[in-house]
């Protein structure tokens, strides 16, 4: 194994870090050079290969390519059934396969270090290693070893659903491009709705790997194991969010914990949102929700924990336009932390102004409402 850090994993693979498998072609999904076969057709995929896919795409986890060849291999792929259609934002190309990776990281919506690359070639392995630092490597051969370290961790719906939820993204990507109008217009033809309440029994594991998985729009990066006993724990209670829009179900893509053990208050020690959400107003609104719930209940102060980190800039610039601003007292943060707070005003005017509104083009509502 290549490019990788000790995770959590006796393997040394981290599951909660690796979002997407990139494949090569040739030497890797299959034996031969596809460019120089006699005929059309490709070369026979290795059936581990094949079932590899599978298997991770049951957990969750989504596959691409990225091959130095001629982009024509991939058009020839269509005509193997089932083939092409394991792959989202497929790379087949004669560029670097850096370059791919970046590619497919921008396709799909998600950090490059979310990657990790699987090829026979040492020194294809290398080249992403140096200009990709975060970006894991793979031989072939240690295939397995990726596989067992998946093995014991707890599969929920929306990880079961997660590949063609992507499928559905890339729906969505196309009919932006192909619309007439602006980027709001877009997103008000979307109908997008956002359905916030209290976590059910059901919805705590997708909680907990949001906690785990979300890198852009986490708050703190509380680990899966606390969430899970402070969310058990007197006082506080944890929130989910779904989203659904014209083209279908996003699934939950948001968690928070709050924390209302303290009088007057509303601490929210984890604020969670998927990445494929990003740029669509989810982030912004559910925080806006909590808020407002918050002061319904009668708080006057509303306080984010925060931990800086290289990757949730998106996050730290939502809780500066949401008024949220650095207190004195950070010892609930941890020493790499703070604690982000701002008073809760009883009415428009009041302490620094009325709380901000979710974006015009979503619309959001309560557990309670979408029931009824």
């Amino acid at each position: 194994m290549t490019g990788a850090t000790e995770g959590s994993d006796p393997t040394g693979h981290d599951p909660d870090r690796i979002k997407c498998v990139v494949w090569d072609l040739d030497g890797t999904l299959w034996d031969e050079i596809a460019v120089e076969t006699p005929t059309d057709e490709l070369p026979v995929p290795r059936p581990e290969m094949l079932a590899a896919i599978d298997a991770l795409a049951a957990r969750g986890v989504l596959s691409s390519l990225a091959s130095r060849s001629a982009p024509a291999v991939l058009d020839r792929m269509d005509a193997v059934p089932g083939l092409r259609e394991r792959f989202l934002a497929p790379q087949v190309s004669w560029q670097d396969k850096s370059e791919s990776l970046r590619r497919i990281a921008k396709d799909l919506g998600i950090a490059v270090e979310a990657l990790l690359l699987v090829d026979d070639s040492p020194y294809e392995r290398a080249e992403v290693e140096a200009l990709l630092p975060g970006v894991h490597t793979l031989d072939p051969g240690e295939v397995p070893a990726l596989l067992a370290a998946f093995e014991a961790r707890e599969v929920t719906p929306e990880s079961r659903e997660r590949v063609r939820r992507y499928r559905t993204e890339e729906t969505r990507r196309a009919e932006g491009e192909r619309f007439q109008g602006t980027r709001e217009e877009f997103l008000r033809w979307c109908d997008m709705r956002l359905t916030v309440g209290p976590a059910v029994d059901e919805e705590v594991p997708r909680a907990l790997e949001l906690a785990a998985r979300t890198h852009r729009l986490n708050s703190s990066g509380l680990t899966p194991d606390r969430l899970r006993a402070l969310a058990a724990a007197d006082g506080h209670e944890l929130y989910t969010a779904r989203m659904s829009d014209r083209f279908g179900e996003y699934g939950i893509i948001g968690a928070a914990l709050v924390d209302r053990t303290a009088p007057g208050s509303w601490s929210v020690p984890l604020l969670a949102l998927s990445c494929r959400v990003a740029g669509r107003g989810a982030a912004a609104a559910f925080l806006f929700w909590l808020m407002e719930r918050a002061r319904e209940c009668g708080a006057e102060r509303f306080l984010v924990t925060l931990r800086p980190t290289d990757a949730n800039l998106e996050m730290r610039i939502l809780l500066r336009q949401a008024g949220l601003r650095r207190t004195e007292a950070d010892d609930n943060a941890g020493g790499d932390g703070a604690v982000l707070a701002r008073a809760l005003p009883s009415d428009a005017g009041e302490g620094g102004g009325d709380l901000p509104k979710p974006p015009a083009w979503l619309h959001v509502s309560t557990r309670e409402d979408a029931d009824t």
